[in-house]
């Protein structure tokens, strides 16, 4: 049976706002950028994503728990939020195959979060003034003490974090027998980008994030590949420079969001911190080369500079948001290298981006026609 006592909480901003809960999860003090999903399924997803490390999570669906944890279908190996916000804390679960409760998963994984508060107004809060530090605590009631410990947490602006989720080992997945051998940088992979690959016949050794291109280039895979992750990518001069190399030396190169961002990083367009991010499973985004819309899954909060790309002679715009117009794909001109800032591995539309990995095979093959 789980333990669970509904001990006060405290729910923190960086501009002085306070909101007062319920305690869940582990009783302790956590902090980070605090940040919120419209997502109305999927927090196990959420919670284990590498690319949300460093960040406490608003859940603006009213229920989270009520489905129980799953451990197999987490996205890596462990949590990655620095924890929770949300409504109603379900602690009984109707799942059959569930494995336990998001109470038991919580207290195992040390995560602190805080429940019972009103998330339309503190989501409302967040949409107007935007993305800022908070703290949560349940072990500390004095407000003037908590404002002291916020008051140390560094911005996400400026910080590199990939490194601190990267594996610390080169491993493979997929068979020794497939057709195609791809080398993907880990920035803080998703476990069903991994099978994406394996339903399509490669194998993959997937190496730290700071490996450099010739160690990787030593395995003579056919494809590289630049993952997701979290943190600012102007904050990462180690990754821009191996992508840099891996354009230098013409290899067919595919990037996810942080992925996506450091290719343009690398053709001399900078990037920006944005004022909430997207992140959700129904981003609508345009594809203007093959004219098709996708219902899309994000996860950033940073961007590419509209303008710099527009304006560059290096690279070419393949997909726009059809919400506020930023830049959700592009390709490098002259080489075998693109990228896109969402999730083609999630299954919101279900699977309206799963193409962007068979264009990579074709592209490997040789037969991607541009």
């Amino acid at each position: 049976m789980t333990n669970y006592i509904k001990l006060p909480a405290i729910l923190l901003l960086a501009d002085g706002t306070v909101f007062n809960g319920k305690a869940a999860g582990k009783i302790g003090t956590t902090t980070g950028e605090i940040c919120f999903n419209t997502g109305m399924t999927g927090y196990q997803e959420i919670f284990t994503d590498p690319s949300y490390f460093g960040q406490i999570m608003v859940t603006t669906n009213a229920h989270i728990g009520n489905y129980g944890i799953h451990k197999e279908e987490g996205e890596s190996e462990s949590i990655k939020i620095a924890g929770l916000v949300c409504k109603n804390y379900n602690i009984g679960y109707s799942r059959k195959e569930a494995s336990g409760s998001i109470q038991d998963y919580f207290q195992e994984e040390n995560i602190v979060g805080i429940s019972d508060i009103d998330t339309r107004a503190l989501v409302r809060h967040i949409r107007h003034k935007g993305a800022m530090n908070a703290i949560i605590s349940s072990e500390i009631t004095d407000v003037e003490e908590l404002k002291k410990k916020l008051e140390a947490v560094p911005s996400m602006d400026g910080l590199e974090l990939s490194s601190q989720v990267s594996t610390e080992k080169a491993y493979f997945h997929g068979s020794p027998d497939a057709t195609y051998k791809i080398a993907a940088l880990d920035l803080g992979i998703k476990k069903n980008i991994l099978r994406n690959f394996d339903d399509r016949d490669i194998y993959v050794q997937v190496f730290p994030a700071k490996t450099s291109f010739e160690e990787m280039d030593k395995w003579g895979a056919d494809g590289y590949f630049i993952s997701n992750g979290p943190g600012d990518p102007a904050a990462m001069p180690y990754a821009i420079d191996t992508v840099k190399e891996i354009l230098g030396a013409d290899k067919p190169m595919f990037g996810i969001c942080l992925g996506h961002q450091l290719l343009a990083q690398a053709n001399g367009i900078g990037t920006m911190k944005m004022f909430n991010g997207h992140r959700g499973l129904n981003h609508p985004v345009k594809n203007i080369i093959k004219d098709h819309c996708e219902v899309t899954s994000q996860n950033h909060g940073f961007g590419v500079i509209p303008d710099e790309v527009k304006s560059s002679d290096k690279v070419e715009i393949t997909h726009i948001n059809l919400n506020d117009q930023s830049i959700e794909g592009i390709r490098v001109k002259g080489k075998k290298a693109f990228s896109v800032q969402y999730h083609p591995e999630s299954s919101p539309g279900p699977h309206d981006s799963r193409y962007l990995f068979d264009d990579f095979i074709e592209m490997i093959k040789g037969d991607l026609a541009w």
